[in-house]
């Protein structure tokens, strides 16, 4: 392929991952005024999930031999980068301001790189652990410790499980890049040798994510008439269905279709750090749209927390095979971000 062609191709690759980021960052921001309307946290999350599984269906019938070949994978997505995260992320922000809630989720390529030292027993670079350090110093800056822990401690309790859930999710990818075992005779390639599909496993995560969550959330008792009421955001009313329909098309299904395309044209370091946008996106929406005003040491805690998020997820820990880059959890995977997508 020619340097025209190449660069062409992360050019395109670049500008999805923005919209990738851009979608994801404006979850919370649009999830929260329907919080407070009213709404359940878990009521939110599963009208995102449950709305984005009905609209990725032809995708999940497309592959539909995935449950048979990686049923493990699919459940422990669904359970983990779907239900765990979004419904502690959004029970968090219902507590604690957006920005403050994704920060702390950023914790979790930190949490990662324990598990790979301590539980997996693979040395980690020093400039992996360069990176838990800044992580955690810049998140003592967002909370501002100094000051007694001044935001709800369950709502950082919740942020932090959704950071734990997406551990979860990238010890799942670091296994679930592998190709599945065949299901033909030894010496004859067929569908079940290759990797499983990006979006395949996006939509039966979704599919798996909404079924856990309609037994947890019990739909059935949500109060269906805010739905067609509104909503304020900072004041300004919207109309609840306009925010429903941003968090299920734009935030979940673009948000997770850019995001595993864009990686096809960009290297995974360089995709991590595009991804890293989606706290900056966040805090900013927030800000501007819901008036969350973080203080001049918040916002240096927080960019403290997106340096070492960087560091710990470009550093390359040694182990099995080849070197794996461990990658930001929201939106895409722990090893080659081409083959499974993110979570957030």
């Amino acid at each position: 392929m020619s340097g025209t062609g190449t660069r062409g191709r992360k050019g395109v690759g670049l500008g999805l991952a923005l919209v990738s980021a851009l979608a994801f960052g404006g979850s919370g921001v649009a999830a929260k005024p329907l919080i407070e309307a009213g709404l359940d946290p878990l009521h939110v999350v599963w009208l995102r999930v449950a709305g984005a599984a009905l609209v990725l269906l032809p995708v999940a019938w497309r592959h539909r031999a995935l449950p048979r070949t990686r049923p493990a994978l699919l459940l422990g997505y669904g359970l983990f980068a779907v239900a765990g995260v979004q419904a502690c992320y959004f029970a968090a922000i219902s507590r604690i301001p957006v920005g403050v809630a994704l920060l702390v989720e950023y914790l979790a390529p930190a949490l990662v790189l324990g598990w790979v030292r301590f539980v997996q027993r693979r040395p980690v670079s020093r400039a992996a652990t360069a990176g838990v350090v800044l992580a955690v110093g810049g998140l003592a800056c967002v909370v501002e410790v100094w000051a007694g822990l001044r935001f709800d401690a369950l709502g950082l309790l919740l942020a932090l499980g959704a950071a734990c859930c997406q551990v979860g999710y990238f010890v799942l990818s670091d296994h679930g890049t592998e190709p599945a075992s065949p299901a033909e005779p030894a010496g004859r390639t067929g569908p079940a040798q290759e990797p499983p599909s990006p979006l395949g496993v996006i939509a039966y995560g979704l599919l798996v994510g909404a079924v856990v969550l309609t037994f947890v959330a019990r739909p059935w008792g949500m109060d269906w008439s805010v739905l067609g009421g509104r909503a304020e955001m900072d004041g300004t009313p919207v109309a609840v269905f306009l925010l429903l329909a941003w968090i299920v098309l734009v935030a979940t299904v673009v948000a997770y279709a850019t995001g595993v395309v864009s990686v096809r044209g960009l290297s995974p370091q360089v995709a991590v750090v595009v991804a890293c946008l989606e706290a900056v996106v966040a805090t900013v929406l927030a800000w501007v749209l819901l008036g969350e005003h973080l203080s001049p040491p918040q916002l240096a805690g927080g960019c403290v927390v997106l340096v070492g998020a960087f560091v710990a997820q470009t550093a390359t820990p040694a182990g099995r095979g080849e070197a794996r880059t461990v990658a930001e959890g929201g939106t895409v995977p722990l090893e080659t971000r081409a083959e499974l997508p993110d979570a957030r």
